[in-house]
């Protein structure tokens, strides 16, 4: 679970996933009572095929909510992705690359589970978004992608598939 860092219209909101599978959204006016979520994502493209989920709570930008996934394909590699969900109305995605953001390089691979990097979180400092992630769940270390040109991608992902 994930809470978002301020209310959404006037409601506590917080990303889930209940099923083990796919991203849920919920909304709530008690932050310690959740009585529903709604389905928001599913495993889309081939890299996420098992599963999708946060990784961390949302980011707010000016462009929308920005959400780093993580994907579990076929053979069990996981992948970071991300997805852009409205500000107003985050149960609407915006945006969301069909390729990995982030995935095991050859370095990356091997280690107590192999083909695995995840976070838990990023931020965003100057134009950059930082994610730090674990690798193989032996090490970790971070990325850095820069802010307009993620958001523009996410954008533009947005446009191609209406």
């Amino acid at each position: 679970m994930a809470l978002f860092p301020r209310k959404v219209n006037g409601k506590y909101a917080m990303l889930c996933r209940l099923d083990g599978y796919n991203n849920y959204i919920a909304f709530s006016d008690n932050i310690s009572i959740w009585r529903k979520a709604t389905l928001l994502q599913q495993p889309k493209f081939p890299w996420e095929f098992v599963q999708i989920g946060n990784c961390g709570s949302p980011i707010e930008t000016s462009e929308g909510w920005l959400v780093i996934t993580h994907g579990v394909g076929p053979m069990r590699e996981y992948a970071l992705g991300a997805s852009l969900l409205d500000l107003q109305n985050p149960e609407k995605e915006l945006g969301r690359l069909k390729s990995p953001l982030l995935m095991p390089n050859a370095n990356e691979r091997e280690g107590y589970v192999p083909n695995v990097v995840y976070s838990c979180g990023s931020m965003i400092h100057n134009d950059d978004l930082i994610i730090p992630y674990a690798m193989s769940d032996y090490a970790s270390t971070y990325a850095t992608v820069n802010l307009k040109e993620l958001l523009n991608e996410l954008k533009k992902q947005s446009i191609q598939a209406q």
